[in-house]
């Protein structure tokens, strides 16, 4: 098998581990942060924030930030937080035009979206030719942004990885008790001291530090997939919040563990497949939940 050859061979184990830690750690931090997602129906947003984020690549590359596998841990730094930035305003953007207007929220992502999706494509051809001309390094490709590449993760971005999934996680558990009022009803939080502008703040910059973490393996159009299937599998079997969470966190687990393999041993890309695998647990969990069996 091609996976046990990759992560046993010394040469090819150092190419290919360090995607594999931060697939797994990205699966540990999907988990419970899509049934987040999945309650308060923030799937499109989710969608919004992750092509949104395209322009913060595009911003970054521009700027000269180099963001492969090559680059100094500095500027890896640097350009993670640069595509941070312009997607935590992409999310306030669409959270202020949600409450502040009469825009429905749809629209507003869509808005936010295309813009941002278009900024993205200006930038990253600019700093292509900009590149070409200077005869640097060439910019990522557009192929490889929108799709991720296992080959471009690094042991920076394991460190990443690992210290935003930390963060999320940590950030969840400490306010857990007022995203839960919050989530399950916005309208009566008030009365129990929980703000939802506040909130909701909180969650679309937990949301957005996802995204920009999942780019570095699932890349910018499937980044959403793995803050949406593993909740919305989950809530077909489980019927307590801790029994969701934990189901969610094990079909994290087990759709990109099953996409990585997938991918090494059909040569495809690993975002495609993790999210091909997550598909068939939904579809698999759509035809045998308790609910459909009853009704059988």
């Amino acid at each position: 098998m091609r996976t046990i050859e990759y992560l046993s061979d010394p040469v090819l184990r150092a190419t290919f581990l360090p995607g594999v830690v931060a697939a797994m750690v990205i699966a540990l931090m999907s988990g419970p942060l899509s049934v987040l997602v999945t309650l308060k129906r923030y799937a499109f947003i989710g969608q919004g924030v992750s092509h949104a984020a395209f322009g913060g690549v595009g911003l970054a590359l521009l700027l000269g930030l180099e963001m492969g596998q090559s680059a100094p841990g500095v500027e890896k730094l640097a350009s993670d937080l640069v595509i941070l930035g312009f997607a935590l305003a992409a999310a306030g953007a669409i959270s202020a035009l949600r409450r502040r207007t009469d825009v429905h929220v749809d629209t507003a992502i869509g808005i936010v979206l295309a813009g941002c999706m278009a900024a993205g494509f200006v930038m990253h051809g600019i700093a292509a030719s900009m590149r070409a001309q200077a005869g640097l390094t060439p910019a990522p490709s557009l192929e490889s942004i929108l799709f991720g590449s296992i080959l471009r993760v690094g042991w920076p971005d394991v460190a990443i990885a690992s210290v935003s999934a930390g963060l999320i996680l940590g950030v969840g558990v400490w306010k857990r008790r007022r995203i839960v009022l919050w989530a399950f009803d916005e309208q009566v939080s008030p009365v129990h001291g929980v703000r939802p502008w506040t909130m909701e703040l909180l969650a679309l910059a937990m949301v957005s530090l996802a995204t920009i973490v999942i780019m570095k393996t699932a890349g910018v159009v499937l980044a959403t997939a793995m803050l949406v299937l593993p909740g919305a599998t989950a809530l077909r079997f489980a019927r307590s919040l801790t029994g969701v969470i934990a189901t969610s966190t094990m079909l994290s687990v087990l759709g990109v563990a099953a996409g990585v393999v997938v991918s090494f041993e059909a040569s495809i890309q690993t975002g495609p497949a993790v999210v091909g695998v997550l598909l068939v647990l939904y579809a698999a969990a759509s035809l045998w939940s308790p609910s459909v069996r009853a009704k059988g």
